[in-house]
C-alpha cells in the first residue's frame, strides 16, 4: 500500500505513522511553574541530538503546561523511564488542570534535582538536568504552523543510579528502558547485542 499522509486517507483503522517510527524513547519531563506547581508529563517525541554540548529535545502537540513552565523558568529535567515506572508514567499522561501536581496524582516520590530548581522522580534510574536553549515552532512545507513545538535543552547535570551500572557502563538489562511503539503499545529493552563500527 501507499498513501500521502497529508491527505489522511490511508484506509486503515489508525494512522500507521507512529507504529513505523518506533521504538521511541520516552521523555518524562519534569518542570515547575513560576508559582511553584510541579508538573510531570511523558513525551514520546523525544531524543538526544548532540554530545558537544549534550543536547536533548522533546516535541509537544499544542502549547501545554510543560512548555509554559520551561518558558517561565528556563529549565527542565528528563527522568529516564524503566519498566518498573511504566504505570506511573502512564498515569502522568492524563489531561489535568495546571494546578494539579502529577507527582501526587501518580503516587510518585519527588526530590529536588541537584543543579536546577526542578523536582525529579526519586525512583527514576537516571535524570538529565537541562537548561532551555530554544523552542522551535514546527511548520509544514508550505510554512503553515503545525501547532507543534520542539523544545531543546542543554544537559548540565546527569544523575545515575549506580544499580544500573556494570563495570562502569549503563547496563540495558538492569535499566530495562521503556519505549513507545504505535497505538497503545509499549516495549521494554530486554535483549541487546553489540556490533563494533567498521574501521
Amino acid at each position: 500500500m501507499y498513501y500521502d499522509p497529508r491527505t489522511g486517507r490511508h484506509g486503515l483503522p489508525h494512522d500507521p505513522f507512529l507504529a513505523l517510527v518506533a521504538p521511541r524513547p520516552i521523555g518524562w519531563i519534569s518542570t515547575v511553574s513560576a508559582d511553584g506547581v510541579p508538573n510531570l508529563a511523558p513525551y514520546s517525541f523525544f531524543n538526544a541530538f548532540s554530545t558537544r554540548p549534550h543536547i536533548v529535545g522533546f516535541a509537544s502537540s499544542g502549547h501545554k503546561d510543560t512548555l509554559r513552565n520551561v518558558a517561565e523558568t528556563g529549565h527542565f529535567a528528563l527522568n529516564v523511564v524503566g519498566e518498573a515506572l511504566a504505570r506511573a508514567m502512564n498515569a502522568t499522561s492524563a489531561v489535568v488542570g495546571r494546578e494539579v501536581d502529577e507527582f501526587v496524582l501518580a503516587g510518585l516520590a519527588a526530590r529536588p534535582c541537584r543543579g536546577i530548581d526542578v523536582p525529579r522522580v526519586a525512583d527514576a534510574p537516571a535524570v538529565l538536568e537541562c537548561l532551555h536553549l530554544q523552542t522551535v515552532e514546527l511548520r509544514d512545507h508550505a510554512g503553515e504552523p503545525a501547532d507543534s513545538f520542539l523544545v531543546l535543552g542543554e544537559v548540565v547535570g546527569i544523575e545515575i543510579d549506580e544499580a544500573i551500572l556494570v563495570e562502569g557502563l549503563v547496563d540495558a538489562g538492569r535499566l530495562r528502558h521503556l519505549s513507545r511503539l504505535g497505538y497503545t503499545d509499549y516495549a521494554v529493552v530486554a535483549e541487546t547485542f553489540a556490533m563494533a563500527r567498521p574501521k
